[in-house]
């Protein structure tokens, strides 16, 4: 049960974000922007930054949901959003998007924790600043939202086909049927 009352029995942030209109629509459009705007990422590798950032902090919430994202936007790879979850070192992507998805574990920890040489790396593996911009604003945006939904109690529910589905409407609908 939510530490707060919510109008309605919908899980995670949709519960959030159906009852308080008032900031769900710039808590929609921030994810809308970054996660389907103009980006040379593609919107499955920014999903599971998005994903990856989720897991670390352990939110089960946004990792089920930006997870299934991911999983619907790269072909239905869910083997492959579960290895980058797990140790995206090992996941068979990029280097250069283990290059960004290491920064993004970095934010994750604390912003202070990105290193010149973090960066460096990126670049070395053809990450462009943009990138590197993006990697860093999705991953302290999750930090937001993940404390967010966890800091009020929101409901998780245990039934992955509840995030599959809400997953595939992200991935072909986007954020803005919040705001």
């Amino acid at each position: 049960m939510a530490h707060i009352e919510l109008q309605n029995q919908l899980p995670g942030i949709v519960g959030l974000l159906t009852q308080f209109k008032e900031t769900a629509k710039p808590l929609s459009e921030l994810a809308q922007v970054l996660l389907r705007g103009d980006s040379t990422l593609t919107e499955g590798e920014r999903e599971l930054i998005a994903s990856l950032v989720s897991a670390r902090n352990e939110c089960k919430f946004c990792m089920n949901s930006h997870g299934a994202t991911a999983s619907h936007l790269l072909d239905g790879n869910k083997k492959l959003v579960k290895q980058v979850q797990d140790d995206y070192r090992s996941a068979p992507v990029s280097a250069k998007m283990k290059a960004l998805l290491h920064i993004a574990a970095q934010v994750q920890q604390g912003g202070k924790h990105v290193t010149e040489r973090d960066i460096v790396d990126a670049r070395e593996q053809g990450a462009t600043d943009e990138e590197i911009h993006d990697t860093v604003l999705i991953a302290a945006a999750f930090c937001m939202y993940n404390r967010y939904v966890d800091g009020l109690g929101t409901f998780a529910p245990d039934n992955q086909e509840v995030y599959d589905q809400h997953g595939k409407e992200l991935a072909t609908e986007g954020y803005l049927r919040f705001s």
